[in-house]
């Protein structure tokens, strides 16, 4: 008799449990209010990933400042500005020169041709507004524009970033499309003569 009591509690025990875990899990859903921060959170990781990655160091344009160049962070991301054309490169393989950057630091001249510094806003017609992340991971996975286009070109350092984690690439995509976007029509990748 003692053993089916002790069964019919054990019963009873688990169902409360049951219960308890059921409406502890319902209530544990996260309100809008934290679903705000934790993004929040990821835009603010990608912020930081993408300054410790030197990402502005080519995408957003530099302009001669009080103590030489410095990023103009009103075209933050903008990549190479469109209204600074670039005339030939110089003449490569001279004195030890291997290629060769703009003043604003977003065109450069090596034996890859001429590559331009993306705009990396999330402007629809000019940047990366129709991009998602799977078309970002996978740019940055493989090397290649809009994860399937011609390869990324130098100075581009696909070949490191790729390494960074999912999350990585997710939390810098949500940076990106947090930023305001800019028009600005990037000149076309330019192969090398030949």
């Amino acid at each position: 008799m003692r053993q089916r009591a002790v069964r019919q509690i054990s019963c009873a025990s688990v169902g409360a449990m049951l219960l308890v875990a059921s409406v502890h899990t319902g209530c544990s859903r996260p309100s809008s209010a934290t679903q705000a921060r934790n993004a929040a959170a990821v835009v603010e990781r990608g912020r930081y990933l993408a300054s410790v990655g030197a990402c502005h160091d080519c995408h957003t344009p530099m302009k001669l400042g009080m103590n030489g160049p410095e990023p103009d962070m009103s075209r933050a991301f903008s990549g190479h500005p469109e209204e600074f054309a670039v005339g030939p490169p110089p003449i490569l393989g001279e004195g030890g020169w291997l290629w060769a950057g703009t003043g604003t630091n977003t065109a450069f001249a090596g034996p890859w041709g001429i590559s331009y510094a993306a705009n990396l806003t999330p402007d629809a017609e000019t940047g990366t507004g129709t991009w998602n992340e799977e078309i970002f991971i996978k740019a940055i996975r493989e090397g290649k524009l809009r994860g399937g286009g011609r390869p990324l070109q130098p100075p581009m350092p696909w070949p490191w970033y790729k390494n960074m984690t999912d999350d990585d690439l997710r939390a810098i995509f949500a940076y990106l499309k947090s930023l305001q976007p800019i028009v600005n029509h990037v000149p076309e990748y330019v192969p090398p003569p030949g």
